[in-house]
């Protein structure tokens, strides 16, 4: 292909060289349009990424920013731009495009068109669909089922697509995709076989400016979903029962109590009821499976485990293949992730907590008393919950990163009554953390940020495997 991209027809053009941006890239080049990616940076590592593309015959041009001058200097109009999800969806840039009548989506959309007959689950939420979407892929293959997954998970749906494309490969028989709220709103074609909504609490308030936004990119996935399974348990869900003509409830407590809260005629799908998961069958309750067969400490890990099995059940999974599939579910990385002992105390990682309704998840679900980590780039959000956990469960806060500051001034004017240290990065954080520990007695050590990583890293993921690293090469490790 033409390094000019004015002199392809019906051009689609890719903005920037992440990780999505080239699953798209490739996956569009794979099916036969001309496709030309733009970035604005202009390294050596940009150049690289561009090579390689170019080498399959994707026209890249560096250091051109997202700005009107940068698409009218093309030789021809796109009919197509693909944006990644870092890129809001109110860029000027975007805004006018969409106006002129070119068609604006993100790497999710490429993905879906080009999946078609292989049904997707779809998982969204604030908190728990990182959970859930690792436990229904874990579920489903254990019973012999091709259930990847993709999405806000480290691996783009576009690339899975792609690779499942290849000469004597073939689309997987479930597509399991984490979706965000900013994938959704680039996605509007998106329509899971089944949907699931885990939890709604105030973030990325930010980008979509208030809750009411936020809830009802949410919602729109969940509209447009063939089965719908929401939590019985979160109070902003439930609090909006009624304004949903179908939909699939779970909760991790009795039938009855929420049955008395969702409008008449309507009861929990599956529910927990003393030692066991049960499910409401044509007959009336059925016993499926034993509650405590995931092995993840936290009451919300219940929730999730539910969810995930209503799901798994409309794949045609019986409970008796789902609880020995929990017993051997191996946990999810950088989610309350165990890394071991030192000197007594247990380490956790659970960098995937970035806003204070996550964190104050993790300070629930440990028993402490605890030493906390805490930082990076801080969001907008009530805080006032995680500080009462802090109150509660932790002797010590390690504070570091961009939000160190800010969230020592939140203690203090709480009253917090432990010890607050401040550092300027994670290095140094774990090293106080760990004496703190010693000194202290504290039996649980737990890196949860309440924050983004965007500071100091470039994804949570990036944050907890360099925590896993520093807990790793702490001397006399247990």
């Amino acid at each position: 292909m033409s390094e000019n991209p004015g002199a392809a027809a019906g051009l689609t053009v890719v903005v920037g060289l992440g990780r999505s941006g080239r699953g798209a890239a490739k996956l569009l080049r794979q099916q036969g349009e001309a496709v030309l990616v733009i970035d604005s940076q202009g390294g050596p590592e940009q150049e690289a990424l561009a090579g390689s593309l170019r080498q399959l015959g994707i026209a890249v041009e560096l250091a051109k920013p997202l700005t009107a001058e940068t698409f009218t200097a093309l030789a021809t109009r796109p009919n197509r731009v693909v944006v990644s999800p870092g890129i809001p969806w109110d860029q000027p840039t975007l805004v006018a495009l969409r106006q002129q009548g070119v068609a604006v989506e993100g790497e999710v959309a490429v993905a879906w068109r080009a999946s078609t007959g292989s049904p997707w689950i779809g998982i969204t939420g604030t908190n728990g669909k990182t959970t859930v979407t690792h436990l229904i892929s874990h579920l489903l293959q254990s019973a012999g089922l091709d259930a990847p997954m993709a999405g806000n998970v480290g691996f783009s749906a576009a690339e899975l697509v792609l690779e499942r494309l290849q000469p004597g490969q073939s689309l997987p028989q479930w597509m399991v995709v984490e979706l965000s709220s900013y994938q959704i709103e680039a996605a509007a074609q998106v329509a899971p076989k089944i949907g699931i909504w885990t939890t709604l609490t105030p973030d990325h308030l930010e980008r979509h400016g208030n809750l009411d936004n936020y809830r009802a990119i949410k919602r729109s996935l969940l509209e447009r979903s063939e089965v719908r399974i929401l939590n019985g348990d979160d109070p902003d869900l439930l609090s909006r029962a009624s304004s949903w003509d179908r939909a699939t409830w779970v909760t991790a407590g009795p039938r009855l109590a929420l049955r008395s809260q969702l409008p008449e005629g309507i009861g929990p799908a599956l529910w927990i009821e003393g030692d066991g998961v049960w499910r409401q069958g044509p007959g009336g309750p059925e016993h499926l499976m034993a509650a405590d067969c995931l092995a993840m400490p936290g009451a919300h890990n219940r929730q999730n485990l539910l969810l995930a099995a209503a799901a798994c059940l409309e794949a045609g999974l019986s409970g008796q293949q789902m609880e020995k599939a929990f017993r051997h579910f191996p946990g999810v990385p950088h989610r309350l992730e165990r890394l071991g002992c030192h000197r007594g105390a247990t380490y956790f990682n659970d960098s995937k907590a970035t806003n204070y309704d996550a964190a104050e998840v993790a300070l629930k679900a440990l028993q402490g008393p605890l030493v906390v980590l805490a930082g990076g780039a801080s969001k907008q959000g009530d805080a006032n919950g995680w500080i009462e956990g802090l109150k509660a469960q932790a002797r010590a806060v390690v504070l570091f990163g961009a939000a160190q500051q800010e969230f020592a001034a939140l203690l203090d004017a709480a009253g917090y009554g432990g010890t607050v240290v401040c550092c300027p990065e994670l290095a140094a954080a774990v090293t106080q953390a760990a004496a703190l520990a010693a000194r202290l007695g504290c039996p649980e050590v737990v890196l949860s940020p309440a924050c983004a990583s965007f500071d100091q890293y470039s994804d949570f993921e990036a944050r907890g495997d360099h925590f896993r690293q520093l807990v790793a090469s702490l001397p006399d490790k247990d």
